[in-house]
């Protein structure tokens, strides 16, 4: 799964009488619902489990209303959203003691192929959304002198992958933003960890957004065309051969919320450790040449289209 529980194992904290309260953001599938079966399953801990509207019925009907357990509707691209519940978290138990931010969607486009509109949805969810809940728990936090911000990151926000520029953009400003909030937070007992996983073993693959234009060069025949079409089943593959599902990215993120004083960047899964040290070990003028070389048929993209590929 990851070093993590092996190199911070001596920074456990001991069972105690404090029930924190815990957000989770982004709960309808993928890690987000293994984190709320994980943590649900935790009577020491006040679990808030949340989504948006299409989805907040069915996790009704998994996670009932319990002593512990609560099930709210969020939009994270919401103000009125975002306040609303906050201000119920408040109001039922005193606000919000760790806050993992996990809700996220990942464009598959060019740079090219995106528009404003598509960038801006990419950010707001990932990006500018999560970044204003932070915003609003943290006094609370701060008063008490202790808490946890919990970021769940990407690989691509530290390696940035062809037809997926946004998604990296949005995860890697995810990741400069924590790495301030740390120095920020540190003077006031209050804890910032970043969870990067790798390639996950599952399908969310499928759940990617195509641009309009985007999608039409996937079914056609253009200048990009051939990046969409051999980089689709290249993730395919990677995310079948992980060997790191969505629960054991929950179970690391369930240490990481008993250890004290937690590190900043954790890497979860394999592959996120070999790129998290790939890129700091390996020069960057060798890192991207090496890298560009493995991509599927890369020999061949944007043939015909340019002078440079006029065959």
């Amino acid at each position: 799964m990851s070093l993590y529980k092996y190199v911070y194992w001596f920074k456990r904290t001991k069972p105690s009488s404090y029930k924190p309260v815990i957000l989770i953001t982004g709960c309808s599938s993928g890690i987000g619902f293994e984190l709320a079966k994980t943590f649900s399953n935790i009577p020491n801990y006040r679990t808030v489990i949340t989504a948006r509207a299409p989805s907040v019925e069915k996790l009704h009907s998994l996670f009932p209303s319990a002593d512990n357990i609560r099930v709210w509707e969020l939009d994270i691209t919401s103000e009125i959203s975002r306040n609303q519940l906050v201000e119920k978290i408040r109001k039922e138990w005193e606000g919000v003691d760790i806050l993992i931010n996990n809700a996220g969607i990942s464009y598959r486009s060019v740079i090219e192929h995106m528009t404003d509109k598509d960038e801006l949805a990419q950010m707001t969810t990932n990006y500018l959304g999560p970044m204003a809940l932070i915003r609003n728990v943290l006094p609370n936090m701060r008063r008490k002198g202790r808490g946890k911000i919990i970021n769940v990151s990407s690989v691509s926000g530290m390696l940035a992958m062809p037809t997926m520029s946004s998604y990296s953009a949005s995860k890697a400003a995810l990741e400069g933003a924590s790495e301030a909030l740390w120095y920020e937070m540190r003077p006031f007992g209050i804890d910032v960890s970043l969870i990067q996983p790798g390639f996950i073993h599952s399908d969310s693959f499928k759940n990617v957004r195509y641009t309009e234009r985007g999608e039409k060069s996937e079914n056609n025949e253009d200048e990009y065309s051939a990046f969409y079409r051999n980089m689709k089943p290249f993730v395919s593959r990677l995310m079948g051969m992980s060997r790191t599902p969505a629960s054991k990215i929950a179970e690391l993120i369930l240490l990481v919320v008993q250890t004290e004083r937690p590190p900043l960047w954790v890497p979860a899964g394999f592959g996120a450790e070999f790129f998290y040290y790939l890129r700091r070990l390996m020069p960057r003028r060798l890192l991207h040449p090496v890298l560009y070389r493995c991509l599927p048929g890369v020999e061949h993209w944007g043939e015909g289209f340019s002078k440079k590929r006029s065959r």
